[in-house]
């Protein structure tokens, strides 16, 4: 496989690139992606077998399986990151071993429909907060370990990036 073949498994949507300073409407289709990203994952998701499930998008690639799992403990790591942001100043955050908790047996092996039912309820909580948040509310940061400060229209942009990102790669292994 060339190394251009395995950058487009890699980054089927391409890499993330930083936003500026989002405009509200660009806003509203990122928080709109967030919010249709459940659904799209269950729709993606729902037919295939465990065998199917079981499949590494790329080689060495987590398994479709991983990446939903994987998708539940990195959103619900983001919306407690937009709270703290909200309700403290300039929060250190804590970043997580993402490739460890993708390999923990709950992740490798466990049933989709506990991260699917996770990703609903929670993407519904963290849509509701997001349409309720100002203009100043997105210019709020955190502190990221290795990044330095961050604002939450950063945040917007990466993690809208990210739904993008994981519903290509499940998309990547069609049966």
């Amino acid at each position: 496989m060339s190394e251009d073949q395995l950058e487009h498994l890699r980054y089927p949507v391409g890499r993330f690139s930083r936003p500026g300073r989002l405009t509200p409407d660009q806003r509203k289709t990122m928080i709109q992606t967030i919010a249709e990203t459940p659904a799209r994952v269950r729709q993606l998701v729902q037919h295939l077998s465990d065998s199917q499930l079981d499949t590494p998008y790329r080689p060495e690639g987590w398994t479709i399986r991983q990446v939903v799992h994987h998708m539940a403990d990195s959103h619900l790591n983001s919306y407690i990151r937009f709270k703290w942001t909200l309700t403290e100043d300039e929060p250190l955050i804590k970043t997580y071993n993402q490739k460890a908790w993708a390999e923990m047996p709950e992740a490798a092996h466990g049933p989709v429909s506990y991260s699917l039912t996770l990703l609903e309820g929670l993407h519904a909580r963290w849509v509701a907060m997001l349409n309720q948040m100002t203009e100043s509310d997105f210019e709020t940061r955190l502190t990221h370990p290795e990044q330095g400060k961050i604002d939450l229209d950063h945040m917007l942009g990466l993690y809208e990036w990210h739904c993008r990102h994981h519903l290509a790669h499940i998309a990547l292994v069609t049966f």
